[in-house]
């Protein structure tokens, strides 16, 4: 097997020299530089152009060794594993699932002892180098199965898991019970060995089942960057934690909607009022990425003193400019999808970012239908409205 921790000079050359360059057109002129274990090479630039923006910090840190794609494709970014950190607390860590070691490695700055653990042998060699460099010589890296290792292990303060979310076929998973390992079979055990638990969960699994199938679920993050949602993390509580209703919390990590994060339970979505609007206004409001993960509907309105254009739209209005958790903007006009009044509409715009919410048609069905090219200044939002007309809304950013 190859070692990569083992690169000869003229490979580790190579990969500096031209890390900025096309992968793809270096492995097409592998003869030209017979000296190079060009498969290694080629691998590490990928790593290291992938690493620029995901992981800043580590791209700038010469002498870290990068894993196969998926590995990489998989791990956290420094922006939502510094969100976890943020999140953790005690003198002692353990993370069941290390993987690359991003999220160990950020988590651990906060804790006297940290374990790492990973079943894959070439990944922990990866980890020992790489921790070592980045300075966090303080992780103790165990080749081990995650479960194995938590039955034997000694309680700790903070325990985290990012169960593999791919099939035997590589196929992504979703349900937790599809996930290796099962949360649900796991739990128990988990809150006996973490005084907190942390889960992280596919950001495409529908928040309800989380509730129904784990029993001892204390908080709930859906963390966005750039407005999409990248994380679902589940907070568990120990066995001396409280019995109260989970809170549920909204963090929009870059491109920052929130000033600060949206926290709720569902006992008070589901008891908060929720006006409707009568017509649309002069500003449209739709909520960030985290919001409509989580789905603080009713809350949105009455937090913010605006209206719902129709229950199941998850667009607001106001007339006057609202601090709104979301994308806002201000409406210079509304259309129904009468013929000739679409053609009076849109009689000046060729080019347009549309949406659809709550609307029966797709975004690209409409886009032919309307005859728009995509991008340009202008919005439009394809909506229904609380007395359940189609209309559509022009717009521009506020």
């Amino acid at each position: 097997m190859m070692n990569l921790l083992n690169l000869s000079p003229e490979t580790l050359r190579f990969v500096r020299l031209h890390r900025t360059e096309d992968v793809r057109e270096l492995a097409l002129h592998a003869r030209k530089y017979p000296e190079v274990d060009m498969a290694a090479a080629v691998e590490q630039i990928a790593g290291w152009q992938a690493a620029r923006k995901k992981l800043p910090e580590w791209a700038e840190t010469e002498g870290i060794v990068f894993p196969k794609h998926l590995s990489l494709e998989q791990c956290s970014s420094e922006t939502t594993a510094r969100y976890k950190a943020s999140l953790a607390e005690g003198e002692t860590l353990a993370d069941l699932t290390g993987g690359f070691g991003v999220d160990c490695f950020y988590m651990a700055e906060k804790f006297q002892q940290a374990d790492y653990v990973e079943r894959q042998e070439r990944l922990c060699e990866q980890a020992v180098h790489n921790f070592s460099l980045l300075g966090a010589g303080h992780i103790r890296v165990h080749c081990a199965d995650a479960v194995d290792y938590l039955r034997r292990m000694k309680p700790v303060d903070f325990l985290f898991l990012d169960p593999a979310r791919r099939d035997v076929y590589g196929g992504k998973t979703v349900k937790i019970a599809d996930c290796e390992p099962d949360v649900c079979l796991l739990e128990p055990l988990l809150i006996e060995k973490g005084r907190s638990v942390m889960v992280k969960l596919s950001p495409m699994l529908d928040i309800f089942s989380v509730l129904r199938d784990l029993k001892s679920v204390r908080e709930i993050h859906a963390v966005a960057v750039n407005n999409e949602c990248k994380e679902l993390l589940i907070i568990l509580r120990g066995p001396l934690g409280d019995t109260s209703e989970p809170v549920v919390c909204c963090e929009q990590a870059v491109d920052n909607f929130l000033p600060e994060p949206f926290r709720f339970t569902y006992s008070e979505e589901r008891e908060a009022p929720c006006p409707l609007a009568d017509k649309v206004g002069a500003y449209l409001y739709e909520p960030g990425a985290a919001l409509l993960k989580a789905g603080p509907y009713r809350l949105l309105a009455s937090r913010y003193g605006v209206k719902k254009l129709h229950p199941n739209s998850h667009l607001y209005t106001s007339d006057s400019l609202a601090d709104f958790p979301g994308r806002r903007f201000r409406v210079e006009g509304v259309s129904g999808f009468g013929k000739g009044e679409l053609k009076a509409f849109l009689r000046d715009t060729d080019k347009a970012n549309l949406t659809v919410r709550n609307f029966p048609s797709s975004v690209a069905d409409l886009r032919k239908r309307l005859r728009l090219k995509e991008g340009g200044d202008v919005y439009l939002f394809a909506t229904t409205t609380g007395g359940g007309g189609k209309v559509l809304v022009k717009c521009v950013k506020a």
